[in-house]
């Protein structure tokens, strides 16, 4: 029997078919001139509302000037501006939006008043240049100082409204720290308004340190806020002993720096909260450490900065689609 009589007519139902074509109409691609037009209808949304807030914003500033003059700088409100935003939704990269953010307010400020910046900028600390420019703004007029008291002077002096100088930090080698020049008991002398950068560090250059804004203005609670004190004391009094005393007043202190002199000892510890000058547990703070604790000083506060948990941007996968969940990238 040859080899082709085995080869029935039809399948025996051991035989491999032939696969099927199957015809698989092709998926049209979204129309890119359509997509294209819809993104220009939302930039010409977005315009219009950014006009209409700045109208509003001119109303704002009228009220002020109605009230007494408030300052058109308001490092508090603008705080919980950017905080509220980034709560509201985490679609849109939080870091992006806050550099978005920074920019818009500082247009505000200049929209109310004239506003100019004092800046620690030797050549070999370039960054905090950077720092300054991405928080108050691209366009805000930014001065160069070579030194922590020109900063100081300069916004002193009233050529300035913001100073912005480095972070201090405990071994600093500098004998007479900036710091020293703004202790004062004038409610109306210049103070640390703000911590930077409140977002994230961007393209900053790499100094890696971060910066403290000096400036003017009424106390301002947000909500998330980080207060400094300085003391003038005896070396007798170290600083854990000043650490337990505000811990057993309810305060929470972590010490920054100090600095002795021929008068005596500075300390310099931030206390997380918000502490106002007229808060009762300074006179508590100073009594129980008396006589040794000569003065306490109220330095100024800060909202604190947006952590790096709320600036992650969530990262979807398909799961996540489809359940209509994320996950936050590490």
């Amino acid at each position: 029997m040859s080899t082709f009589s085995l080869i029935l007519p039809e399948g025996d139902g051991t035989a491999t078919a032939v696969p099927t074509a199957i015809s698989i109409m092709p998926v049209r691609s979204p129309d890119l001139e359509q997509l294209r037009r819809r993104i220009d209808e939302i930039d010409n949304r977005l315009q219009d509302l950014l006009i209409e807030r700045m109208k509003v914003v001119s109303s704002v500033a009228e009220a002020k000037r109605s009230n007494g003059g408030a300052p058109a700088h308001q490092p508090a409100r603008e705080a919980e501006i950017i905080r509220r935003l980034i709560g509201r939704s985490r679609e849109f990269p939080p870091a992006t939006l806050v550099r978005m953010w920074r920019e818009l307010l500082s247009a505000t400020v200049r929209q109310q008043r004239t506003f100019a910046i004092a800046v620690y900028a030797p050549p070999e600390a370039p960054g905090f240049w950077d720092l300054a420019r991405d928080h108050y703004g691209s366009h805000t007029p930014l001065l160069p100082c070579r030194s922590t008291a020109q900063v100081i002077r300069t916004v002193t002096d009233g050529q300035a409204a913001i100073g912005v100088l480095p972070m201090p930090q405990e071994g600093d080698s500098e004998p007479d720290p900036w710091w020293r020049h703004l202790l004062s008991t004038d409610e109306n002398a210049p103070h640390v308004i703000a911590r930077l950068p409140f977002g994230a560090r961007g393209n900053a250059r790499s100094d890696g340190a971060d910066a403290l804004a000096i400036g003017r203005g009424p106390e301002q609670e947000t909500g998330r806020d980080r207060t400094l004190i300085v003391s003038e004391n005896s070396p007798d009094v170290s600083r854990g002993r000043m650490i337990s005393v505000f811990s057993a007043l309810g305060l929470a202190p972590r010490f920054i720096a100090s600095c002795e002199h021929a008068e005596g000892l500075n300390t310099l510890l931030e206390i997380d909260g918000f502490v106002p000058r007229s808060d009762s547990r300074l006179d508590s703070f100073r009594a129980r450490l008396a006589p040794g604790l000569y003065r306490v000083l109220w330095f100024g506060s800060y909202a604190a900065p947006v952590s790096a948990d709320e600036l992650a941007v969530p990262r979807v996968s398909d799961h996540d689609i489809a359940t209509g969940t994320a996950t936050t990238a590490s």
